[in-house]
């Protein structure tokens, strides 16, 4: 304020000296101005305040661009870091802390910026701070990990894709980390209206071959007919999966029927885990399902306790394009699950699946008719409690870890017969062995306890090690076999 008067009260004098007149007597007619001699001191003391002045007002806003210029430049590292940040891994301390570093460093940069405007001594902004990053474009999460595709399966069924799309679009976090791929086969025209209703929201591909399968004749098969839709589906799968990984290049892929409803935390639970497919070789897929996850059979205040098991679920599942490298060349005519399952296809490789599913079918009926559906699958219960996965430490599922930790526990458990497991003996023993046999104990026991009882590639169902875990009248049983571990029993 004190520079103002002064410009002011000088630049008073000087008019009045040049003009004649004074300002203040309400303005002047040049005709009636008689110029008059300045002084020299008086024109130089002119020239100083009112370079001043300017030097004053360039000043201001030079001080101005450059705190918008930080501000923007703050905002943008911020934003990068706040991604960073969100998609953290407990596991990831390291870069915790290299992420913490380059915010001390920001936080010094500002405090020498603040110092250095203060007192008037900055530089231009794109030399001043070397420690700061230099402008760069801004980012999605997308570009901070590779996207991992999730790729539709459908068919005939228009009101079932529609409730299985709703609940993906609904969930998903992000468009960019997850992109949706519908692949639709049948030419069924419900079906593709339902789809294009979504129209640039997902990405859709019809399989092109609608020809009608070569089925095998045998006497064994009489009625291979009824077993068209096998193959059409392995056919479909085959097409669809080279699609998302040869032609669009995704390293990650989540495979989703079109009758799932899906846990708000679906998403969470696989990216959370993709790091097992890129760490552990053991590890061959993820999946959202447990077989064996009826309500009364899962213990749901443990619904971010997650198993490996040597059963492919399928039923929501994500696998690498590595992978899909090595199956290609084999992939099966028909029933490519069941394949899946095969000794020769697993090769001693395990999948992750959850204490309580991420996922549950509504799909009644279907090419398997509904097998399963009335005694097991209506009943799988869906986990309703998110758990934000990534700030858990999972590296437990690693196979040496989850060997040492828990089927060597497992094994050095107390052990119970049947009986008393199904009458509720013993009580106090909250965590049991309960031993079979052989594969055909096995069955009995579990068709006895009420769970899935059937053998796959002669894997039971979520078993690791011959161990398939269950909850039975609030009580942890294990089914162990009864003899020292060798593998499983290819009778």
């Amino acid at each position: 304020m004190l520079t103002y008067a002064l410009i002011i009260d000088t630049s008073r004098d000087v008019i009045r000296l040049v003009w004649g007149r004074d300002v203040a007597e309400g303005g002047w007619s040049k005709t009636r101005c008689t110029m008059r001699l300045v002084s020299p001191y008086t024109l130089c003391a002119f020239v100083i305040i009112w370079t001043l002045f300017f030097l004053f007002i360039a000043r201001y806003f030079l001080f101005s661009a450059h705190q918008s210029w930080f501000a923007a430049e703050e905002e943008k590292f911020i934003g990068e870091l706040s991604f960073k940040i969100d998609n953290l891994d407990a596991r990831n301390l390291r870069q915790l802390n290299t992420i913490y570093g380059e915010i001390k460093s920001v936080r010094d940069s500002l405090e020498e910026l603040r110092l250095c405007t203060k007192h008037g001594n900055c530089s231009q902004p794109d030399q001043e701070l070397p420690s700061l990053p230099q402008p760069r474009p801004a980012r999605s999460m997308a570009t901070l990990e590779p996207s991992i595709a999730v790729l539709v399966i459908a068919c005939n069924r228009p009101t079932h894709v529609t409730r299985t799309l709703d609940a993906l679009f609904r969930h998903r976090p992000s468009a960019g980390l997850f992109p949706i791929i519908v692949s639709q086969d049948c030419a069924h025209e419900p079906t593709a209206q339902a789809i294009g209703k979504y129209d640039s929201r997902l990405t859709y591909i019809k399989q092109p071959n609608m020809t009608e399968p070569h089925l095998p004749t045998s006497k064994k098969m009489k009625n291979t007919k009824a077993l068209k839709g096998y193959y059409k589906i392995s056919r479909h799968y085959k097409w669809a999966l080279g699609q998302v990984f040869d032609q669009m290049s995704y390293q990650y892929a989540i495979i989703v029927e079109d009758d799932l409803d899906l846990s708000p935390d679906f998403y969470s639970y696989f990216s959370s885990l993709r790091f097992l497919l890129d760490s552990d070789p053991s590890v061959w897929c993820i999946s959202a399902w447990n077989d064996n996850g009826k309500d009364g059979y899962i213990n749901r205040q443990k619904n971010d306790q997650l198993y490996r098991t040597d059963f492919f679920p399928g039923l929501g599942w994500m696998m690498t394009k590595l992978l899909w490298d090595e199956l290609k060349p084999k992939w099966p005519e028909s029933f490519w699950d069941d394949w899946m399952r095969e000794p020769e296809t697993r090769k001693d490789r395990a999948c992750i699946r959850p204490e309580v599913s991420r996922t549950k079918t509504f799909g009644k009926e279907g090419v398997s008719g509904g097998q399963y559906y009335k005694q097991h699958l209506q009943f799988i219960t869906l986990n309703s409690e998110p758990v934000d996965f990534a700030t858990r430490n999972l590296d437990y599922l690693t196979q040496d870890t989850y060997e040492k930790e828990f089927v060597s526990r497992v094994r050095a458990l107390p052990v119970l017969a049947l009986q008393d497991v199904l009458s509720g003996q013993r009580a106090e023993l909250t965590e049991v062995q309960l031993h079979y046999s052989s594969n055909k104990d096995f069955e009995k026991t579990a068709k006895q306890l009420k769970i899935m009882s059937d053998l796959r590639g002669g894997v039971p169902r979520t078993a690791y090690k011959g161990v398939v875990s269950v909850i039975y009248k609030n009580r942890r049983v294990h089914l162990t076999s009864s003899q020292p571990w060798t593998g499983y029993p290819t009778s």
